[in-house]
């Protein structure tokens, strides 16, 4: 395989192999998993779709990912979005099997003309995980811009589908800890300067009013709570704290991302949130070869790395 020194490969594929491992298994019981933990590439189940198939997590950020190849913008992004929805756009078999409620409305929103910025729910039962599944390449530009403007950027991003502060909290600490990664900090250090790097901005507002939502995540202890206090279902802030917890309570991708499919619920989206950040800390060599061999549009999602790479470190 080609570029397998590539942090933008390997979080794309981190994230991807993680949601492929968990499509199987998606809604099963933690209980059903402990006793029957998954532990390979596995096919079928809950949505009868062959082994190494993707969801709408990897489908979106790849669409996210293919947008910024050009440009930063949120109607090109707000675009690819409703053409994955209308036209299979960035599917692994030419179909759209699985879509949040949060991310449905918004795009038919947005289809509706509604403007990108303000497409996205902003009510409490739109603080499902959408937006945090699908965030992880806008952290490659860490390097062409500032800090706040990188964060405003995810931010906005978030709003396209999910607009309620506490969504754009989550991808942004997400984000912070995957700079640090970038940056060759080690998982726990990563951890702890990314959301101290979030801290003041999250202080303010309108983001101080949700921030004491995020107390065990700026508490700097998450890793260190007992799985049985960690939950894995489609609230946002539950899908932040597992994927953080499965990542530094690893010492493989593999371990993480198996860890996170066996916590059970929305196994998918809580294995690729946690295999962004282990994608690009342990890197391509270190992602199960046999696992990557079966994703579905393989070869494709490869190029696209390239190209991201390409269109953002130019």
């Amino acid at each position: 395989m080609t570029q397998t020194n590539s942090k933008t490969l390997a979080g794309l594929l981190g994230v991807c192999v993680g949601d492929a491992l968990g499509v199987p298994v998606e809604f099963t019981s933690r209980d059903k998993r402990t006793k029957s933990p998954v532990i390979s590439m596995e096919g079928y189940g809950t949505y009868n779709q062959p082994p190494g198939t993707w969801s709408d997590d990897s489908s979106l950020t790849f669409c996210l990912a293919e947008s910024l190849c050009s440009e930063f913008s949120l109607d090109t992004i707000a675009q690819s979005f409703c053409r994955w929805y209308n036209k299979a756009y960035w599917t692994p078999h030419g179909k759209v099997f699985d879509i949040g409620g949060t991310t449905c409305d918004a795009i038919e929103n947005l289809l509706a003309g509604v403007s990108p910025v303000m497409a996205g729910g902003a009510d409490e039962w739109n603080n499902a995980n959408g937006s945090l599944m699908r965030i992880l390449p806008l952290a490659y530009y860490h390097k062409s811009l500032n800090f706040s403007e990188l964060i405003e950027r995810v931010h906005q991003v978030s709003s396209i589908t999910h607009r309620n502060p506490r969504c754009q909290m989550a991808c942004g600490i997400y984000i912070s800890i995957a700079i640090n990664l970038l940056q060759g900090d080690e998982p726990t250090t990563a951890y702890l300067q990314g959301i101290e790097a979030v801290r003041d901005i999250y202080n303010q507002l309108p983001y101080s009013s949700e921030i004491h939502r995020f107390s065990r995540v700026f508490s700097g202890e998450i890793h260190q709570l007992p799985v049985e206090e960690i939950k894995s279902g489609g609230y946002v802030i539950d899908s932040l704290e597992a994927a953080i917890w499965c990542f530094l309570n690893s010492t493989s991708y593999s371990e993480a991302v198996l860890k996170a499919v066996n916590l059970g619920g929305d196994t998918d989206t809580t294995a690729a949130i946690t295999g962004g950040l282990a994608g690009i800390y342990y890197g391509v060599a270190n992602i199960p070869t046999e696992w990557i061999n079966l994703l579905a549009r393989k070869e494709d999602i490869i190029d696209l790395a390239g190209r991201l790479e390409a269109a953002i470190y130019s």
